[in-house]
């Protein structure tokens, strides 16, 4: 069963306006920040209704205020069977924690020289902050890379750890 049509959402966040793509049956297919990389066209989004995914932009506010830690929105990963792999396994990485990329690829059972494919996969996740990309890091704890920016990336793990809010 293939999507038959999808609309998006812009809805505004802490972390600027963040774009929200979803089939017709209310599955969340993608999740963009303004100049995010790998950023589809947005002609691909289909039609604009911001009341569309109205349970996405809910759980997100509530994540933005402290008041969510998990996602419950259906959500439709479209990507190679090794991309849908990680990003499923990012899920499971808990609020306010992190892992390295080798340590998702030894979790996966992948071989440690995986790492640098776990993080090509992780930068094209569809679904960012959902499908929390920003727990992952370097072998060194470090800030890598992240197609939302690094300043983005630490501010949500900096938010998940209680450390700062984003809500001004």
């Amino acid at each position: 069963m293939g999507i038959h049509s999808v609309t998006y959402a812009v809805i505004d966040s802490p972390l600027g306006p963040l774009t929200l793509v979803g089939t017709d049956a209310g599955e969340l297919t993608g999740l963009y920040m303004d100049q995010q990389r790998y950023r589809p066209d947005e002609a691909g989004f289909g039609d604009r209704d911001d009341a569309t995914l109205p349970a996405v932009a809910e759980q997100l506010d509530e994540y933005f205020h402290h008041g969510r830690t998990k996602f419950d929105v259906p959500l439709h990963l479209v990507g190679t069977d090794f991309q849908r792999q990680i990003w499923t396994a990012l899920q499971d990485i808990p609020y306010g924690e992190t892992t390295t990329y080798g340590g998702l690829a030894s979790a996966l059972g992948l071989k440690p020289q995986s790492a640098r494919a776990v993080g090509l996969a992780n930068g094209k996740n569809p679904i960012s902050i959902i499908v929390p990309c920003h727990r992952l890091v370097g072998s060194t704890g470090s800030l890598t890379g992240y197609g939302g920016g690094i300043e983005r990336k630490r501010a949500l793990l900096d938010h998940e750890r209680g450390l700062q809010t984003l809500i001004n």
